[in-house]
């Protein structure tokens, strides 16, 4: 067992292995948490590998988080290699653009298994070693278009909708189990993901980044901007912090 220290945090990051979930990672290795980096696929020793070399505590772990055998089977293997867990960010994701007229039943069901199922189980998993240790953070990360829709993107609007009233359920349920559960919603953020999109659409990068970044601030978000937000939520500052939904757009949403 590679255990933690005593009273240290261990977080258990989803989509640990490439855009907003490295950065996740390797935000929270930096603060001193041990960090479980989970995807599906090899990414996550990429990632692992370089937090360790930078000084902090982190292990791989490959993971489908739609399917229910797995996720019990992942959350096992992370405490019996770090003797517990105190924090999980659920960051897995992701998008498939269409009109409910252009989406086809598939689509629509993964789309809900990548965002909703997989926050659902993890969670289910973990939520009963949280209430024997009295305490634990969960952050969610939605997106702005699940408060407010977007065009040609009826599934995710949908399903990132379900996950901020999942998380707000959450913090209804087990606050007085001393668990917090916060939301993340982030806007157009730099990453692999964001060119699928572009790809999806049938636009250049760069036409589709140049309109991403047509906000107040006038720039798209870098996975370090959500990062921070992620971390904070999950940090004690933010001890008397749950149910809310942290927007992190460049004021797109206003």
């Amino acid at each position: 067992m590679t255990a933690a220290r005593p009273g240290a945090r261990v977080a258990l990051v989803t989509g640990g292995g490439g855009g907003i979930g490295r950065a996740v990672a390797r935000r929270l290795a930096d603060e001193g948490a041990a960090v479980a980096v989970v995807d599906r696929d090899q990414e996550a020793e990429t990632v692992a590998r370089a937090i360790r070399a930078a000084g902090g505590h982190a292990e791989p772990f490959l993971c489908d988080l739609s399917a229910e055998d797995e996720v019990a089977a992942l959350v096992k293997e992370v405490v019996g290699r770090f003797g517990g867990i105190t924090d999980v960010c659920c960051v897995a994701g992701s998008i498939r653009r269409g009109t409910v007229r252009e989406l086809s039943l598939d689509d629509w069901h993964a789309t809900f298994a990548d965002n909703v199922d997989s926050v659902f189980l993890v969670c289910r998993a973990v939520l009963p070693l949280m209430e024997r240790a009295g305490h634990g953070s969960i952050v969610t990360v939605a997106s702005g278009w699940g408060l407010r829709a977007g065009e040609k993107a009826a599934a995710y609007c949908t399903a990132k909708a379900g996950v901020v009233m999942l998380t707000q359920a959450m913090a209804l349920d087990h606050g007085p189990a001393g668990i917090r559960v916060n939301c993340v919603a982030p806007g157009d953020t730099r990453t692999p993901m964001l060119a699928r999109e572009a790809h999806q659409l049938g636009q250049s990068d760069a036409e589709f980044l140049a309109e991403a970044a047509d906000r107040p601030l006038g720039r798209i978000g870098t996975p370090e901007d959500i990062a921070a937000a992620v971390a904070f939520l999950a940090s004690p500052d933010a001890g008397f912090v749950t149910g809310a939904v942290l927007t992190v757009d460049g004021g797109g949403s206003v």
